[in-house]
């Protein structure tokens, strides 16, 4: 493989949005309180095969359906800038799925964990599905919905079933902020594509509430993840540390104030720093609030 094929395929990867597979693996782990260096690494690398997969599924089948053509900005753009073919594509997807399910497989057995299995084909059958048809929830403006719930709750959850060998409400309830900034990060991410994501029938969420409503539905996302990180401190979830997510608020702030200023919303291509940054920073503060 040559090094620009190498350069193509990682740029398909979106490496900027490995760390909403990343934080929500560490949660769970460091809430399990099991070190297992070996088995924490099978799972996320599992974990980050199956993200891998999901990006280019939705490059693969957005591409077949329109969405990520002409003017559209969305995607990584590989396949349209002629550094990818489809097909190459589709074998990738063969390949990251089918290297995820022996992990996962292994481990399953391994360990005897057989009652996560509904949980772990829930996770593969919604990533598939967020725009490959027949289902294409991503397309019927459940994009958020999904994502969120996948790379909060059963990331968290899911991680530490396997290191604890059970479920438990805690980490449950320390997902639900982390499964918010997820679909915030996606929600962020439709915005330069509303117009084209709108001429081929790709229904988002922004798309309904339309531009003045999306804008504010950005604000809330931002509220109700503040609150849940506020309310987890106060019922002692987790410590005074994740009050350091309260040093992100300018950050909040320069994001909202990039996104009123910015009159063609297509200019925000490019300029999903200010979420990641969020997600990232009060990730961390969730992560020291574990100690």
């Amino acid at each position: 493989m040559t090094t620009d094929k190498l350069k193509a395929w990682f740029q398909a990867s979106r490496p900027p949005f490995f760390i909403a597979t990343l934080i929500p693996i560490v949660i769970g782990w460091i809430m399990a309180g099991d070190g297992k260096p070996v088995l924490f690494s099978l799972a996320l690398v599992g974990a980050f095969f199956v993200h891998f997969a999901t990006n280019i599924v939705n490059d693969y089948f957005d591409y077949l359906e329109g969405a990520d053509s002409g003017d559209s900005v969305g995607g990584s753009r590989v396949i349209q800038e002629g550094k990818i073919s489809p097909q190459e594509l589709l074998r990738g997807i063969i390949f990251l799925y089918g290297a995820a399910f022996l992990i996962a497989l292994g481990v399953i057995i391994k360990f005897s964990l057989y009652s996560i299995l509904p949980l772990v084909a829930f996770a593969w059958a919604s990533s598939f599905y967020y725009v490959a048809p027949p289902i294409r929830y991503g397309y019927h403006a459940l994009g958020e919905l999904f994502v969120g719930i996948n790379m909060g709750p059963v990331m968290v959850v899911g991680t530490y079933w396997i290191f604890s060998g059970h479920p438990d409400w805690k980490p449950l309830l320390v997902s639900i902020p982390v499964g918010l900034m997820v679909a915030s990060i996606l929600y962020y991410q439709s915005l330069p594509d509303m117009e084209t994501d709108r001429a081929v029938g790709k229904q988002t969420l922004a798309l309904l509430l339309g531009k003045k409503g999306a804008f504010i539905g950005l604000i809330l996302f931002w509220i109700l993840i503040y609150l849940a990180i506020l309310l987890l401190v106060v019922s002692h979830c987790l410590s005074a540390w994740s009050l350091l997510f309260l040093l992100t608020l300018p950050i909040f702030f320069k994001m909202l104030r990039l996104v009123r200023n910015t009159m063609d919303w297509q200019l925000l291509h490019g300029q999903g720093r200010y979420v990641r940054m969020l997600y990232l920073f009060s990730g961390l503060a969730i992560i020291l609030g574990l100690f």
